[in-house]
């Protein structure tokens, strides 16, 4: 692959990796996406090696999110119900006010929902915490996948 490819698939994996911390964008599938065109320009055994383990990260980083918010929301008494509330209103806080209306409906909607639910303001706000602790956790997992598969691909670039 010429330099302006491996710059290119460079920036895409950059934007897949703010894509993970912003949640706005699918960014692991970006980065995902990004070295696996690598790897098929490249065709050779180690760039689709490079390739596996990215698709294994992305995998284990996508089932560990989820396990790991689910026992944390678990523990924390807050029902799915609720989230669906918060991730509902939080898309169209995103159209009402472009970018902070995610995590200003996410979390307004989740403390409604909770005090709906549970009749005590201070209950409902612990959790609220809880759900933006899981939501936390759901990125912290998820970028260390894409940071495992990015990190295999500029690791090969650098060393071929």
């Amino acid at each position: 692959m010429t330099v302006f490819g491996e710059v290119l698939v460079a920036v895409v994996i950059l934007i897949g990796l703010v894509g993970v911390v912003v949640q706005v964008i699918p960014g692991s599938l970006l980065v995902l996406g990004a070295v696996v065109v690598w790897a098929a320009i490249e065709g050779t055994v180690l760039s689709w090696a490079v390739a596996v383990l990215a698709m294994a990260a992305t995998a284990a980083a996508l089932v560990a999110k989820y396990l790991l918010a689910g026992r944390h929301l678990k523990r924390g008494g807050v029902p799915n119900r609720t989230l669906v509330i918060g991730g509902l209103v939080g898309i169209v806080g995103f159209f009402v006010v472009p970018v902070v209306g995610l995590f200003l409906g996410f979390v307004l909607a989740v403390y409604l929902a909770e005090l709906g639910r549970l009749g005590d303001r201070h209950r409902a706000w612990r959790a609220t915490v809880v759900a933006l602790q899981a939501t936390g956790i759901t990125i912290l997992v998820e970028l260390a996948g894409a940071l495992v598969a990015s990190g295999a691909w500029l690791l090969t670039v650098l060393l071929t």
